[in-house]
């Protein structure tokens, strides 16, 4: 039996203590994604073959995995489980509350190999990184023009539109944007 310190140096040099080398990795020769686990990689395919079983019972969006129907589910009920615990700001999903308690802890993890810039969060750095590719991957259909951000073209799609206003959704019942 393995004692704590010497389980620990197995971690570090990859292994989980039940014979898994986690530093090999799994590659998806779609995307390119790696995996520590076979079992990841085979959860990711799942995303290309298009096999949603599990459908929403409020809108019909189908999912593949349970956990994201009920994750799904909370943007119905407005159910918000997961709590910041520094400002008590409440969200429906962990993901999204790990990343919001980097505000606090001003954590920058995701840092720029072209620049060194970090970012709190992987798609403000997958945002940046168009600055120096020039990736413009967002396209509208009226024009053709594209952007390298989604805000971008909401924000040209008015020009289409004729909305002038910064907030151009009007409540019908109180009038407010």
């Amino acid at each position: 039996m393995a004692t704590p310190a010497v389980s620990h140096l197995e971690k570090e040099k990859g292994s989980n203590g039940r014979g898994e080398d986690l530093s090999r990795t799994h590659k998806c020769g779609e995307c390119g994604k790696e995996f520590r686990r076979l079992s990841g990689l085979k959860r990711h395919m799942r995303s290309y073959t298009c096999k949603r079983p599990l459908r929403c019972g409020k809108c019909s969006k189908q999912f593949s995995w349970l956990c994201n129907l009920k994750r799904h589910m909370r943007t119905h009920t407005g159910e918000r489980p997961y709590k910041c615990d520094k400002c008590s700001k409440q969200f429906s999903d962990q993901g999204n509350m790990k990343s919001h308690m980097r505000t606090h802890t001003d954590e920058k993890p995701f840092k720029c190999e072209e620049c060194g810039n970090q970012f709190s969060r992987m798609y403000h750095l997958k945002s940046h990184i168009r600055t120096h590719t020039g990736e413009k991957p967002y396209k509208c259909e009226e024009c053709s023009k594209q952007f390298s951000v989604l805000g971008g073209l909401k924000i040209h799609m008015r020009t289409h539109t004729g909305a002038t206003r910064v907030k151009p959704y009007l409540c019908e019942e109180c009038s407010k944007t």
